[in-house]
Parts: structure tokens; sequence; C-alpha cells
């Protein structure tokens, strides 16, 4: 197994020779692929593509790597990055008071599941509200808000961002609407999670909603945050079953069930690259 891995992702309008293209510039460059996916959005015309690749005979400087790139990148219209998968990137968790997705999260980076580097955990909510969860080394910071104190607080949360060099904010349940200027500061690099049910429910105890109306399927978005609430681009879903059984609680645990395993999921695939923007879309491409 190849100690040191490089990821690239790229997006361009489509046309022939850039697969032929990037395969030759990583052989000429001593570079062997080890995984590659692609698509044509052919509705859109545009190209994607992931490639994984690793040093087959020569030993060439990351940097190096990126400046020859650019040149083809430049040929073809390319939005892309070229990264070193061991560089993990750096994560800070905003929660409110509901925890199991942060609880899921921490546990998922204990155990390896999700390769990333906590900065900070943010609350609007006093540390004694989890009281009962370790957080190690992990800095966790109180950030009260209110209706006249939003803009100072999402400041406050911004000057974190770039102090600590935050890479990705996750929302675990942040009950927070972020304003228009904050999610454009965040653009690509935000992730939220909501409930998502046939027909909507928007508002207070949404579960308790969906079983007045007698759902049937209940369910959860991971998506890119965008000044559209809960409609920005969707990374992953995912739904389960539901009977006359089960109770407004019943549908409240399934329901958080759900939303850990789909908030991992996407942060997953943003870590390991495989999320790329088509416009108010994704391509997601899965292991």
């Amino acid at each position: 197994m190849p100690h040191r891995q490089f990821v690239l992702t790229l997006s361009c309008p489509d046309r022939p020779g850039i697969v032929s293209a990037v395969s030759t510039f990583l052989a000429h460059n001593g570079q062997n692929i080890l995984d590659a996916q692609q698509f044509t959005d052919v509705e859109t015309g545009h190209f994607f593509m992931r490639v994984v690749f690793t040093a087959a005979d020569l030993a060439v400087d990351l940097a190096a790597l990126q400046t020859g790139f650019g040149a083809i990148a430049e040929r073809f219209k390319m939005d892309w990055q070229m990264r070193d998968q061991d560089t993990r990137r750096r994560v800070m968790l905003l929660v409110s008071k509901s925890d199991h997705c942060l609880v899921d999260i921490l546990y998922r980076w204990r155990t390896g599941e999700l390769e990333m580097i906590p900065t900070a955990i943010v609350s609007n909510h006093p540390r004694e509200t989890y009281k009962d969860l370790d957080f190690g080394d992990i800095p966790f910071h109180y950030m009260p808000i209110t209706k006249d104190t939003k803009r100072e607080q999402e400041l406050a949360i911004w000057e974190l961002v770039q102090s600590t060099q935050t890479d990705l904010v996750v929302l675990a349940r942040y009950m927070q609407i972020l304003s228009d200027e904050m999610t454009k500061k965040l653009s690509g690099r935000c992730i939220n999670i909501h409930h998502s049910f046939l027909p909507g429910f928007k508002g207070a105890r949404p579960y308790h909603q969906a079983h007045e109306r007698g759902v049937k399927l209940i369910g959860a978005t991971g998506h890119y945050v965008t000044s559209d609430l809960d409609e920005g681009p969707i990374i992953d879903q995912d739904v389960e079953r539901i009977s006359h059984r089960d109770t407004p609680e019943d549908l409240v645990r399934k329901g958080r069930d759900i939303e850990r395993r789909v908030l991992a999921r996407a942060m997953r695939y943003h870590l390991e690259d495989r999320v790329i923007l088509n416009g108010k879309k994704t391509v997601v491409f899965v292991n």
C-alpha cells in the first residue's frame, strides 16, 4: 500500500482530450493512478473527475505538481484542486441543545472514520448543557445569540474560523439561521443537516407535525449551506419507513438516527474530496 497519496478533483466544460491530458501529465511526472472516476453532465455539458494517485518511481513535490498542472487547467478552463490526502482538514462544529450529531461526530473522529482536526466546538448554549460529554482537548466556545446580537455573534464565529484556520464548518444541529453575509463567507465549506419529510413540515415540532399527517417516510438531508434556507446543494440523503404504530417520540428517535448517519456521510464525502459542486447540485463520487 503506497504511503503517500494525492487526490485531484476538477470540473470544466466537456471536450475531447481531458482524460488523456490528465493521465498523460501524471504519467510523465512519475505518478501512478490508483483510482479514477468521471462524469459528464450532458444537460449542462460539464465534465467532472476525481483521481487518486501516488508516486510510481519519482518522488515529486506536491507544489511542483500543482504548478505543472496549472497549464493543463488553464487550457481546459478547469476549476480544480490537488492535495495530499494525509493533510487533514480542520473542522469547526456548531451545535445547539440537541447533541446527538455532535456525539456521533466525535465518536467517528476518535475511531478514525472521520479523518479531520477539530478546531473548536461552538454553541449558543453554555458548557453545562453538555456536562456528560468529553470534548478532550477541543476548545469549547459559548457564544450566546439574540436578535439584537446576531451580527456580533456571527462576527465572533467568523473571527474564530479565521484564527483557527478552519477549512470546514459543520452545523451539527445548530438551530440558528446564518445570515446571507455569513453564508457567502462560508460558501462551499459549510455543511448542515435537516429533517426531510414528504410533504415538508417547517417550524416547530416537525416530527409531531409529520405524525399528525400520518407520514410513511421520514428522512434527513445533508447539504451545503446557502442563503436559501435548507435549499443548498445536496450531498447526501436517507429515509426510513414509518407505520401507523409509531408515536411522535418514535419519529423523533428514528429521526435522530437518520440525521446522525447522513451528516457523517456528508462530512466524510467532503473530507475525502468526493464532492464537486455542479451549480445548485453536486456530483458525489462515492466509493
